[in-house]
């Protein structure tokens, strides 16, 4: 097997990364991808920066010894937050990108110029998403909620909890329009919240722009593996599904949101 058709390695604590998935699918059509739900350790927003940080470099050794990945994606605000610039220091080798909130976008897009951000307590919390918001200083107020309990709701595909969460959160966050001094644009900060996008749209209405990270991400996974050389142009791509616990889950969610058929394996690490 060559390096261009050694597969791009993915993880995220759960369902949520399906989202980077399939935006990294459309634009590497020829790529073959093993992507890990950490569903057994979940979820990492909620958790401490050490459990994050162990269950990222778990999965990483992983991939690379069993997989043997040419490019990680970590599909992830949390672990981005926590752990990416470890990843990096282990194995400056491997090309590895990262998912943080698409705070710049937003901040470009918005008239109003108020901005709300849905994320986990942990990517809020986090340096990384400091330094960020403080790079974008006086060009757009940022509204920040946390918003417990909503990742895994969407985990568990649980209707009910994900319409009250979204409910509640955007409440919390303020008035949406586009009036002056309501918020017109609103960065879903987590990987997961773009499966709630229909929730979304219906109490926001559809003159407010959602914003997820997925196509920024694949595009920047392509470059870097162009940069390498190491784009692949097979014609029969390949896709593993891995779960860490709840198969089940990571087995319906790729159906009902990716219409995948794959099974789903069983991962004990």
């Amino acid at each position: 097997m060559t390096q261009a058709t050694h597969p791009v390695g993915v993880f995220d604590s759960g369902v949520g990364g399906l989202s980077i998935l399939q935006a990294l699918r459309a634009e590497l059509p020829a790529e073959n991808f093993v992507y890990v739900a950490d569903s057994g350790h979940a979820p990492y927003g909620e958790r401490d920066a050490v459990h994050v940080i162990g269950r990222s470099q778990t999965i990483t050794r992983h991939l690379l010894a069993q997989h043997h990945i040419k490019a990680l994606v970590v599909a992830c605000n949390t672990a981005t937050a926590a752990a990416i610039h470890l990843l990096r220091q282990q194995y400056p080798e491997l090309p590895i990108v990262g998912v943080e909130p698409a705070l710049k976008p937003a901040a470009q897009l918005s008239q109003t110029r108020r901005v709300g951000v849905m994320a986990t307590r942990g990517t809020l919390e986090s340096a990384k998403f400091r330094v960020l918001l403080d790079a974008l200083q006086g060009q757009a107020d940022f509204i920040l909620q946390p918003c417990d309990g909503l990742a895994d709701a969407i985990e568990r595909q649980n209707a009910i909890k994900i319409e009250a969460l979204c409910a509640e959160y955007t409440r919390a966050i303020g008035q949406f329009g586009h009036e002056s001094g309501q918020i017109d644009t609103l960065v879903l900060g987590c990987t997961h919240y773009p499966f709630a996008a229909s929730e979304l749209r219906a109490l926001l209405g559809p003159q407010v722009q959602l914003i997820d990270s997925g196509a920024p991400v694949a595009r920047q996974t392509q470059r870097l593996l162009k940069t390498h050389n190491a784009l692949s142009i097979s014609p029969t791509p390949r896709l593993q599904l891995y779960a860490t616990g709840y198969p089940e889950r990571l087995q319906a969610a790729a159906r009902h949101w990716l219409q995948l058929t794959q099974p789903v394996r069983l991962l004990s690490i």
